[in-house]
């Protein structure tokens, strides 16, 4: 009976204990994994800002290559002719879209802009005159003035852009009320540049002319402005207005004379323009 009552008792406490939680179906990782890993499942944010870092010294590693490339096209466009600068462009296009890259980027930081007060001044106008825009660009004027405008570059992706050599141009004689150059007589051909410009415009016409002051200062190395006025003048120009008032371009207006013409430029006198060169910033 004894014996029984002690076999009793030992069912009771067997029962009574709580089996132990069988941990060897679960992953290694689950036994021993910290509260806090679970709540980060991103890197830490060192980690995070490396290829921003990364990144911004691309960006500006790029922008130092397209800087450089910028500069090297500009000494090309100013000491070459327009010919050889428009073979240029034609065996690698691409190079016509990185400079005007770059000459954008130079442009922002200048505090005025020649083709701005350009455009106001044909804005004040009669809105039926006819331009033809020498060395265009990004052909803002065109799409700034209500004007019939002859957009004319080297090269260009924009299809109302006349892509040619700027002294052989396809335009006809006598068919523009105004010529523009604004910052475009950059070959050392420039003379023919002007000569076409005669051709193209009507008696009476206007050629307006913006230019780097630098290169039309003589105590800096720059050409004499007189002599550059006295020069398109004798090609069958009247000098109507010089502006010297802003301290990165001058700015110049003629009119083209009805009688006396000199449209070769035979035995004018033109005064070297030094190419302009930009700074590495």
């Amino acid at each position: 009976m004894e014996e029984e009552r002690r076999n009793r008792k030992r069912k009771r406490e067997k029962h009574r204990r709580k089996p132990a939680a069988d941990l060897s179906s679960l992953p290694t990782a689950e036994k021993h994994k910290p509260v806090d890993s679970c709540l980060i499942s991103v890197p830490q944010s060192k980690t995070i800002s490396k290829p921003k870092k990364t990144s911004s010294f691309i960006d500006k590693m790029r922008a130092r290559l397209s800087g450089g490339h910028f500069r090297m096209i500009n000494e090309k466009l100013y000491t070459c002719s327009g010919d050889a600068a428009l073979n240029y462009f034609k065996e690698v296009p691409q190079l016509f879209s990185v400079y005007h890259a770059g000459y954008q980027e130079q442009m922002s930081h200048w505090p005025e802009q020649p083709v701005n007060i350009i455009i106001n001044w044909i804005k004040d106008q009669d809105p039926s005159l006819v331009v033809a825009d020498f060395g265009c660009g990004d052909a803002r004027l065109s799409r700034n003035v209500k004007n019939k405008v002859f957009s004319i570059d080297l090269v260009s992706n924009d299809p109302s852009v006349i892509a040619c050599d700027m002294s052989n141009t396809p335009l006809d004689s006598s068919s523009a009320d105004v010529a523009v150059f604004c910052l475009s007589l950059m070959g050392i051909n420039y003379p023919s540049y002007l000569q076409e410009a005669h051709r193209v415009l009507k008696p009476s016409g206007w050629l307006l002319i913006a230019e780097v002051k630098s290169r039309l200062d003589p105590n800096n190395g720059g050409a004499d402005p007189g002599k550059f006025v006295k020069a398109v003048c004798d090609l069958g120009y009247s000098s109507v207005k010089k502006d010297f008032s802003n301290k990165m371009f001058a700015l110049f207006y003629f009119k083209k004379k009805k009688d006396k013409q000199n449209a070769g430029g035979r035995g004018i006198d033109w005064p070297e323009l030094k190419p302009c060169m930009y700074k590495r910033r």
